[in-house]
């Protein structure tokens, strides 16, 4: 005789219940895993949002897709980091998505910063030129896949700005061509009013 495999029946009456305790005991294993993961990245980027150095960038409410497609993006070497690719190279993209849903809930923490009156025209006029607010937005708030600009890091603005003109960084070859018809004074100005904005 052939047994029924529904829910409920003598042969398998216990089938559901050791499912259920099988998802509770390898639950806590995973989430361990991510908290331990997202422990190695406060280190670095902050665990109130402010990161520990003015190089690195704010990850806290940062928007989910733009984090996960970072985070493939230095798996799959396109973008380079000596710590950063490091510690994606053994993520699978369950845990870059639990990692960017994590930090884009986050609240974005203020940095405290004014934009400096001189660097004003400067920015402005290279904003303009580079028709930013195309993709950022007017508030260079950004969305979805878009990086959030306003508020970031001064030092990290600026060292993404030029890593994109000298070809360093290589997964928006758009945004190397855009820099390339930029003074060192226009970044270094842009990246002031952007993070004081």
């Amino acid at each position: 005789m052939v047994e029924q495999k529904i829910y409920g029946t003598p042969g398998n009456i216990l089938a559901f219940p050791i499912l259920i305790l099988i998802l509770i005991m390898s639950s806590p294993v995973q989430a361990t895993e991510l908290e331990k993961t997202i422990e190695v990245c406060t280190e670095c980027h902050g665990n109130g949002g402010l990161p520990s150095r003015p190089d690195i960038p704010i990850i806290h409410g940062q928007h989910y897709y733009y984090l996960y497609v970072q985070l493939k993006d230095y798996k799959a070497g396109r973008r380079d980091h000596e710590i950063m690719t490091d510690i994606v190279a053994g993520l699978t993209k369950e845990e870059m998505r639990a990692l960017a849903k994590h930090f884009s809930e986050k609240t974005w923490p203020p940095n405290g910063l004014r934009v400096n009156d001189s660097d004003i025209a400067i920015a402005k006029s290279a904003a303009n030129s580079g028709q930013c607010v195309q993709c950022h937005l007017g508030g260079y708030e950004g969305t979805s896949g878009v990086p959030r600009l306003v508020g970031q890091q001064v030092a990290y603005l600026e060292r993404t700005m030029f890593e994109y003109k000298d070809k360093i960084r290589m997964n928006a070859r758009a945004k190397g061509s855009l820099f390339a018809t930029y003074e060192n004074t226009d970044i270094t100005a842009l990246a002031r009013y952007l993070a004081g904005f």
